[in-house]
Formats: structure tokens, sequence, C-alpha cells
């Protein structure tokens, strides 16, 4: 019996993968527990529909993110830090604050755990921040940190 997949099941597939399973397992345990449906001609229509859906919403949020990457990358950030005499810094920049200062200067939100510092920036000058936006995009941002 072949048998679409509602839930991952270990051992046997994913999500929405179609797979022949015996009509004995397919009765007393998939259908039962609600981890698959029969594969009829509508359930597999059904199924093809869904993925089409979920394939358009994707790439929209795939061109949103080329988008705004392009927008990321013409922009210059500036981030204070406080200094004392010699210009030795307390303390340092971290994501959140460079995440803020996007939202404050451009009005650009998205969170923090997507800027990729290796560091925290304890330093005035200028960087080049990677921003994660999705998993084929990343940005390269640009942050001045200027002492104070």
């Amino acid at each position: 019996m072949e048998v679409i997949l509602i839930q991952d099941v270990k051992a046997l597939g994913k999500k929405g993968d179609v797979v022949k399973v015996s009509d004995g397992y397919a009765r007393n345990y998939i259908l039962p527990k609600k981890l698959g449906l029969e594969a009829t001609k509508q359930n597999l229509n059904e199924l093809r529909l869904q993925k089409a859906a979920e394939a358009k919403k994707q790439q929209e949020i795939l061109e949103e993110a080329q988008e705004l990457a392009k927008k990321l990358n013409d922009i210059t950030v500036r981030v204070t830090i406080k200094a004392g005499e010699g210009g030795k810094t307390f303390g340092s920049v971290s994501t959140k604050e460079i995440s803020n200062a996007v939202k404050e200067q451009y009005g650009y939100d998205f969170d923090k755990k997507k800027l990729q510092l290796s560091e925290p920036i304890k330093n005035a000058g200028s960087y080049t921040v990677p921003v994660k936006l999705h998993p084929k995009v990343t940005a390269q941002m640009k942050v001045k940190v200027e002492a104070v």
C-alpha cells in the first residue's frame, strides 16, 4: 500500500513523502496514529498543490532576503563606544547594539542572531559584518565604530 506521510517517521521517510509499506503496517500503525494518509488520487493531488504553494512561499522569502541584502550591502552603520585616555575602549560592541543601530538609523529590523560576528568588536574603526538573512543569502554590512 502506498501512503503519504503527514509527519516524519523514523526509518521510513519525511513529511510529504509517498512511501510503499505493507498493508498491515499501514492499517495498524500509520493510519491510526495519523502519521499518514492513503495515497489516493485526491490526496496525491492535494499533496502536489501543497508542495507548489510551499515552493512559491519559499521563493518569495528568498527574494525578500536578496532585496534586503542589496540594501544592507550599501549602508554603513555608525556605532559609538566609550573610550578613555589614549583610545583605550571600555567594553565592546555586540550584535545587539549593531542590530539596534541599524533599526534606529535605517529602519531595517532583523534578529541580532543573524549577525555573524566571530568576536565582539573592541576597537574603534571600520568593520565588515556578515548578515545571514537566509540559508542562501548573506549580506556584507559595513559597521563604523567611533570612540567617544
